[in-house]
């Protein structure tokens, strides 16, 4: 781990918790949030041995809040809890998501509220910098009273159950533990539910599905402006007056975005006179509405998630100032469903319109001379007719994809928790929805960057230049049809990697996320 970063919980920014996903980070919790976490532990421990009843404390969880739990058996309703919620059920999250679930645990323990150990905080810090990550499954939480599947499975490779991936190898919590010279914890009053009660499954999912939706949105303009040059369209709809009158911010930032990408190009001043065309597709000419639309979205769900990253989520709170105890419902997390579901709409959207745009640019009709599907020997060839179709596809399966998670709800836990966000799979949906639409984009890069070329003389502008000179150092012109499924895949993992974003050498070229 090249770099470190010191967390203040309650500060952590969006920046920064991108860092954490991207790269190996070494993490460390700042230590001036230990007075707090003590504090409040002593006022968790206090609860445990007196007499009156405090939910999780020394009672029974959910429907069973009533039974009350002596307290030399504190500790093994801790241990209970933990093991009977490991019901997680479905294919393992990956690592970067895990890591990000452990740092948010961290920030939100952090915050003093909680009533656990400083030992929990330091065991997480640990596991994160020795890369010792819990093997947890990605199904089985509903998004209220907590990710309580899913956590309790991070939990178990602390107390010494449950499987882990350490040093290359998927083994039993218990070995990893032994192999790295650490001793399970075993857990105090609360600590279970401390650690079990709490967003930060939905809340990583939800922030790794936005880092990689604002990718996509960023590369999706360069495409789109790409596929404006390859169409010979104009650049009137984006001149700043009509974004100014209107006055949404990420209309006005994407017609900023647009003009910067084509500023130069030659293509475009070829047709300014003598086009008979008045007024291109909605496709092409509303890019700055659409993309605008989608940039404000994802700017709100930011924001959201930020406040939830940095947020006490668990039940009961403990508030160090008065010593109380207080039950409430910070668990409940529909402020991360309905993030999830804008971040849904948007990779939607953006894959809707970037479809039409590819579907514009390989059809002879509407492409303004370049030949059909982009090849250069129509009818013996196919170039990129199928490319176009499997666009579609994938732009389906997003449309069906983002019908919002946040309405659903069931009941569950004997009607006690009667009401529930669904953030969690709302959340993880976002992943495959993100790599359907990174091949979306991709298939347009390819396309409109063969169009450009058949343009040729002609040149685009020098920024998109530097992109096409970037895919073309991986995927070569299409001539004779060859298997474009290789083609299509290189220029996808371009798309994740932020080639196409970084080869632009101006990152204000772009709007910013925050």
């Amino acid at each position: 781990m090249s770099q470190s970063l010191t967390l203040v919980p309650g500060q952590v920014n969006l920046a920064e918790l991108c860092q954490i996903y991207r790269e190996s980070v070494e993490i460390s919790l700042d230590r001036q949030c230990k007075q707090r976490v003590d504090a409040a532990t002593d006022i968790v421990r206090r609860a445990a041995a007196a007499g009156p009843a405090v939910y999780g404390i020394n009672t029974g969880f959910g429907k069973l809040a009533s039974t009350r739990i002596p307290s030399e058996q504190t500790e093994q309703l801790q241990r209970n809890l933990i093991l009977s919620h490991c019901c997680g059920v479905g294919e393992r999250l990956a690592d970067e998501v895990v890591r990000l679930i452990m740092v948010l645990k961290m920030i939100s323990l952090g915050r003093g509220a909680s009533g656990v150990r400083w030992e929990l905080l330091e065991r997480l810090e640990t596991f994160l910098n020795i890369d010792l990550i819990p093997v947890v499954p990605s199904q089985g939480s509903v998004g209220a009273s907590g990710d309580l599947a899913p956590l309790a499975h991070l939990t178990a490779a602390i107390i010494g159950e449950g499987k882990v991936i350490f040093q290359g190898e998927t083994m039993p919590a218990a070995k990893a533990l032994e192999t790295a010279g650490l001793e399970p914890i075993i857990l105090g009053p609360k600590e279970g539910l401390g650690m079990i009660n709490g967003t930060q499954v939905s809340t990583a999912l939800a922030l790794t599905g936005l880092f990689d939706a604002w990718t996509m949105a960023q590369t999706a303009l360069i495409s789109g402006a790409m596929s404006t040059d390859a169409l010979m369209g104009s650049t009137a709809p984006f001149r700043p007056e009509i974004h100014q009158l209107r006055g949404l911010t990420g209309q006005i930032d994407s017609a900023i975005s647009l003009r910067a990408l084509l500023e130069g190009s030659v293509i475009r001043e070829s047709h300014r006179e003598d086009d008979e065309r008045v007024q291109d597709p909605y496709s092409l000419r509303c890019q700055p509405q659409v993309m605008g639309a989608c940039i404000d979205q994802l700017r709100q769900a930011a924001r959201t998630l930020e406040i939830e990253a940095n947020a006490v989520t668990d039940n009961p709170i403990v508030v160090v100032e008065d010593g109380s105890i207080l039950s409430g419902g910070n668990f409940h997390a529909e402020p991360v469903a309905f993030a999830a579901d804008q971040c849904a709409m948007v990779i939607s959207e953006i894959g809707s319109i970037t479809e039409r745009r590819i579907a514009t640019t390989v059809d002879p009709a509407q492409n303004y001379g370049l030949p059909a599907f982009l090849t250069p020997n129509p009818g013996l060839n196919s170039g990129f007719m199928i490319a176009e179709v499997t666009s579609a596809a994938l732009m389906a399966e997003n449309k069906q994809r983002s019908m919002p998670c946040s309405v659903d709800s069931t009941p569950t836990s004997a009607n006690q928790e009667d009401h529930v966000s669904m953030a969690c799979h709302g959340a993880r949906r976002l992943g495959p929805m993100n790599q359907n639409l990174a091949t979306i984009i991709a298939i347009e890069i390819l396309i409109s960057t063969q169009g450009i070329e058949l343009r040729t003389p002609i040149t685009t502008s020098p920024a998109l230049q530097r992109v096409m000179q970037k895919l073309r150092s991986k995927v070569a012109p299409l001539g004779d049809d060859r298997y474009l499924a290789d083609d299509i895949a290189v220029a996808t993992n371009m798309v994740k990697d932020c080639i196409f974003v970084d080869a632009l050498e101006n990152e204000s070229m772009l709007p910013a996320l925050s």
